[in-house]
């Protein structure tokens, strides 16, 4: 795989492999532990997934700010060892049961990624820029997005294990271990891509770092705070959900300006393909407000109804290596569990409600074991394997399949690979539509292998457009703002983020899950649509450039 590619890329792909052991690690168990009642927080589902789509959201913001710091003073490999550093102890600091230390950790996380992210694949696109590596820029994406999921598959064993052994502070504590790992790796392979290390400086008319800081960051801050306060003072509500999702709407107008003034200030040469980055950036948003719900919905869809039962060997087996954990059933357990956890009280009067039922809740009667048996389940976060598991699987026949269109000479643009990951994704929500009838609208478990086919659909979708994400961004950015604008692709990424915290605050409102998933499906296939209806003009702009 590596031999005709430059020497730098293992040494990349195994860097970005361990960041993403360490952050899929962590996302795999976030909300599970938020909600946890015993050892976590005792969140409801709302506010867990409020909270998951807010700290997911500002993950991917800050990498516009990580880009342009990198971009013009710090350079690539700086930026990089720093963000893996500050990934590296917020993860540890996660494992401390203090609600201030969580902020402080998710704080560190979400500085960490804007420095990590977008410099490493801005440097991934540098290495490939010379002549005999320039037309193999789409497969050392794809090969490196590889990277990503290897480290995305692999992790969620080890934190299961950890924590059913040990509890939630070790799974942190492991997620951490491995962002050192990857930090190690990238200083390892160091001569391979330090002289792609090229800072680009200050054009002439570019805004300065402190221009920036006072026109575009401390705008964002005071429309955050204006956001969180202002609607539930004038409205007696939030605008759209919650307070955190408001500021975060609030917060992300001056950035968006930002972007905005880019185009407007740009060379004539160089606006067209500034405008189409910008176009594809608003309409893959819908992609990822519904892809990124596999760390929220789709998480309870397969914690409450998917049968996760194992039995025979399988249950040896994951009972041996500690990913199942043991329930027993009492006939009743869920007024007991009521009872117990569900409802706090305080001289009488409920203060709090826990959303965390019980395992047996929508099991048939008929089904259930004998009063006092225990069953064996697999840990829930392992789902989250499930979408890396089918990249790690397709990557090579995705990668054969558009050489073997290349060397017909009918390889569709970028682009067009991005318009049909749109598409794709889109019927990946129709395959849980399915699920939720299988299931009698979740009155019974779901077999597993509905929630195996929707993320083996959204995965070629998937395929089709991140990794061309990154590609597109590399082939059409001017050189002296690449950075930047692979920052804008994980603006629109941070903005899909949260809306998909939004969706799935909603979750519990819908009496018919159908329609929570129709939901999903129109908004992709609305997106589709508008890419579709771009493609000649996209197609034109990357031919002027000479790019395909």
């Amino acid at each position: 795989m590596w031999k005709k590619h430059p020497k730098a890329l293992p040494f990349l792909f195994f860097s970005e492999m361990w960041e993403r052991f360490g952050y899929y690690l962590m996302i795999g168990i976030f909300t599970l532990y938020l909600k946890d009642v015993k050892e976590g927080f005792a969140m409801t589902e709302a506010e867990s997934a409020d909270l998951y789509g807010t700290f997911i959201g500002l993950v991917f913001l800050t990498p516009f700010l990580g880009g342009l710091l990198a971009d013009r003073y710090f350079g690539y490999r700086k930026s990089i060892i720093i963000g893996g550093i500050m990934m590296g102890i917020g993860y540890l600091l996660m494992g401390v049961h203090n609600l201030t230390a969580l902020y402080i950790a998710m704080t560190l996380v979400i500085v960490g990624n804007g420095f990590f992210k977008p410099n490493i694949s801005t440097l991934l696109g540098n290495v490939y820029t010379t002549p005999q590596h320039i037309h193999q820029k789409d497969e050392g994406y794809n090969i490196f997005y590889m990277g990503i999921n290897v480290g995305a598959f692999i992790c969620n064993f080890f934190g299961a294990a950890l924590y059913i052994i040990y509890g939630w502070a070790y799974a942190f504590a492991a997620a951490g271990v491995g962002m050192f790992i990857g930090v190690i790796v990238f200083l390892a392979g160091t001569k391979h891509y330090a002289a792609y290390d090229i800072k680009k400086g200050v054009k002439e008319g570019d805004m300065s770092f402190t221009k920036i800081t006072l026109l575009i960051l401390l705008p964002s801050i005071i429309a955050g705070v204006i956001g969180w306060i202002a609607p539930v003072k004038l409205l007696g509500h939030p605008l759209v959900g919650s307070q955190s999702t408001d500021a975060f709407i609030f917060a992300c107008v001056p950035v968006i300006y930002f972007y905005t003034s880019i185009y407007v200030s740009a060379d004539k040469d160089e606006k067209r393909p500034i405008a189409a980055l910008l176009a594809i950036f608003a309409v893959v948003i819908l992609f990822w407000a519904v892809f990124k719900q596999n760390g929220s919905a789709l998480t309870t869809w397969a914690d409450r109804y998917t049968n996760r039962e194992v039995s025979g060997v399988t249950e040896k087996v994951f009972n041996g290596v500690k990913l199942a954990q043991t329930v027993a059933y009492k006939k009743d357990s869920v007024a007991k569990y009521d009872e117990q956890f569900r409802l706090q009280k305080e001289d009488g009067k409920v203060v709090k409600e826990f959303n965390y039922p019980p395992y047996f809740k929508n099991v048939p009667d008929e089904k259930k074991p004998p009063e006092g048996n225990t069953v064996s389940l697999w840990a829930t976060n392992l789902s989250q394997s499930i979408n890396p598991g089918w990249v790690i699987l397709l990557t090579p026949l995705i990668i054969a399949f558009f050489s073997w269109l290349r060397r017909k000479n009918r390889e569709p643009s970028t682009a067009t690979k991005i318009a049909f990951g749109l598409f794709i994704s889109g019927l990946s929500a129709l395959v849980m539509v399915g699920a939720v009838y299988a299931s009698n609208n979740g009155t019974e478990k779901a077999n597993m292998l509905w929630l195996i086919a929707s993320y083996g659909v959204i995965t070629i979708g998937e395929l089709c457009l991140s990794p061309m994400g990154l590609s597109i961004v590399s082939k059409l950015s001017p050189v002296r703002i690449t950075s930047l604008m692979m920052g804008g692709w994980f603006l629109s990424t941070s903005i899909g983020n949260k809306l998909s915290g939004v969706l799935a605050t909603m979750w519990d409102g819908y009496d018919h899950k159908a329609n929570f998933f129709w939901l999903n499906f129109i908004l992709l296939m609305a997106a589709a649509g508008v890419c579709f209806a771009m493609l000649k003009w996209l197609n034109r702009i990357m031919k002027e450039k000479g790019v395909t």
